[in-house]
């Protein structure tokens, strides 16, 4: 009897042993995607939802649960400092072409492995490489870090009810004390800069890709930029990023350098709002999809890259983003809402189309301590008014009291 009990005691551990395997042969691995604000369908205005379509399509291909984790960023350095950082796992990321190199030069990238990754013939040919020449784009020559997800220009968004139609022409409009109180301008430096330095580079006559205005290592033109960004801040209303979107749709700014895409973004709330590009040129980029050096999940991102790849795929993440497609399976589509769209795909020969490269270390360093003066005098600035405004209502405050006070004692005098 006793070994009969000590046999199914055995037999009960072992099949508890089995169950607890078993369970742990289940565990969901986590895959965590991050990216810009409002790039991706996310189930939301009767669209895809991306992510939960991964989850299925991978449970179901490979017969193992994954859970996307997806989050945001609002600016390549933001991104850049937390992947830095080291704390946050990361296993797909979404930078812009000049971090992208700056991501590589750092070591900071997995390589891809191309045969996973076999929608990647949709891509565009001009940007990819010739089959063993490294003349790919110039943020990845031999393409092998990166593969593009969108690409898109800078242009000035404007309220046609508030903006004269002459003065959108050129990005001087941003200092125009006409708009005072109504103008945006980017809260991130190269942006920011940029604008400062596609005026610069024009009245010089050093307005093209070439003269590398945008991306100079000379200090004397990056002080040039930050007097003209200086001397725009009695004009502005604020440095947004996503605030863009409820401030140009609401009214409350009439002016807003942004990205071409969001543009139509912002339309469809506000059908008020127009775009141009000024003719003293504007910023080019391609937004591409990387793996972290630090990932423990490179077959699931390079599926992923896959999976978003897909024409149909592809297709709601245009539609939803609005921004310029590299994959010829949606720009060859003719129900792509955008195909031929001379905002999303103008002509760059009309005008100068700068690059944003990734500086040297000192001149980024440089760049940086610029851009942070600015910021900190522009606070200061603010500070000097709100403290102002406190003393003129203590002034008042002072004065009501004071009146109170007399006609207390003349009451009783």
């Amino acid at each position: 009897m006793k070994k009969l009990l000590t046999f199914l005691l055995l037999i009960s551990l072992l099949l508890s042993s089995l169950l607890v395997f078993s369970s742990c042969g289940q565990k969901t691995r986590k895959f965590f995607i991050y990216n810009w604000g409002e790039y991706m369908p996310l189930g939301d205005e009767g669209m895809m939802n991306v992510p939960k379509e991964f989850e299925a399509y991978y449970n179901a291909t490979h017969d193992e649960k994954i859970k996307v984790v997806y989050s945001i960023f609002s600016s390549n350095e933001d991104m850049y400092a937390k992947m830095k950082n080291g704390t946050s796992k990361i296993d797909l990321v979404i930078p812009s072409d000049y971090m992208v190199a700056r991501l590589i030069s750092e070591d900071m990238l997995q390589k891809l492995d191309f045969e996973n990754i076999p929608n990647y013939s949709y891509i565009d040919s001009q940007f990819k490489n010739t089959e063993g020449q490294a003349d790919g784009p110039y943020f990845d020559p031999a393409c092998e870090y990166s593969v593009p997800y969108t690409y898109g220009t800078v242009g000035l968004i404007y309220n046609t009810t508030m903006v004269d139609e002459e003065d959108v022409n050129t990005w001087r409009v941003l200092w125009n004390e006409k708009y005072t109180g109504m103008i945006l301008n980017f809260n991130n430096s190269r942006d920011a800069f940029g604008i400062a330095q596609y005026i610069l580079s024009s009245e010089t006559g050093h307005n093209s890709q070439d003269d590398n205005y945008v991306n100079t290592s000379d200090k004397s033109r990056w002080d040039e930029a930050l007097t003209l960004l200086q001397a725009q801040r009695p004009y502005m209303q604020a440095y947004v990023m996503d605030e863009v979107y409820n401030k140009m749709e609401s009214g409350a700014a009439a002016l807003a350098p942004y990205y071409a895409g969001d543009f139509y973004t912002m339309q469809e709330v506000n059908e008020d709002l127009a775009f141009s590009y000024p003719e003293e040129g504007t910023n080019i980029f391609v937004d591409a999809m990387c793996v972290p050096k630090s990932s423990k999940n490179r077959d699931i991102a390079e599926e992923f890259i896959n999976f978003v790849l897909e024409p149909e795929i592809a297709l709601e993440i245009a539609e939803y983003i609005c921004y310029a497609c590299p994959n010829t399976a949606v720009t060859s589509n003719e129900n792509y809402s955008f195909i031929d769209d001379e905002i999303l795909y103008p002509d760059t020969d009309s005008m100068p189309f700068y690059y944003f490269e990734n500086l040297d270390t000192e001149t980024l360093r440089y760049a940086n301590s610029l851009w942070e003066k600015l910021k900190v005098e522009s606070s200061s600035g603010t500070g000097i008014y709100v403290f102002a405004a406190l003393i003129v209502l203590g002034c008042i405050l002072f004065a009501v009291v004071l009146a109170i006070k007399k006609r207390i004692l003349r009451k009783y005098y």
